[in-house]
């Protein structure tokens, strides 16, 4: 073989490992960019699914608090008297799923005919809850419907 075969095939071998390279990494920075693009995505659709939802009641002055990521419930009270109650009073501390399975929007709350009962349901799994607020604690649960 002649030197300038020999070095065509040096040129030509070195030429295509370079090539070989510059794809790798244009697929690498490619498949980067799109892993940003879904995050990008994913952040977009956690805000405009909100966390926090009211749910006005038949009482004027009370509506049920719902955390849409793990069906927690608060009863909440407004005024405009100086002497009467205001504030918030717990019907469900307690998250109903794992917090790893929480999904901003996966709970919903639904009225009954009965002012005092909404269904709360999973929209993932489908469990429903019994939801009654009210003022005596006695009364106040939510339970898992069968």
């Amino acid at each position: 073989m002649s030197a300038k075969t020999i070095m065509m095939i040096f040129f030509l071998t070195l030429t295509t490992i370079h090539s070989f390279g510059q794809i790798k990494q244009d697929s690498i920075s490619s498949i980067q960019e799109i892993e940003k693009q879904v995050e990008k995505n994913t952040e977009i659709q956690k805000l405009e699914i909100p966390i926090y939802r009211l749910f006005p009641t038949e009482n004027y002055w009370t509506f049920l608090k719902l955390d849409t990521r793990n069906g927690k419930i608060w009863q909440v009270h407004f005024t405009v008297s100086d002497d009467a109650y205001e504030g918030e009073l717990v019907l469900n501390s307690s998250s109903l799923i794992w917090d790893d399975k929480e999904i901003n929007g996966r709970f919903n709350l639904h009225p009954t005919n009965n002012m005092y009962n909404f269904i709360l349901i999973d929209q993932l799994k489908g469990t429903t809850y019994q939801v009654q607020w009210n003022n005596d604690e006695n009364k106040r649960f939510v339970s898992r419907l069968y």
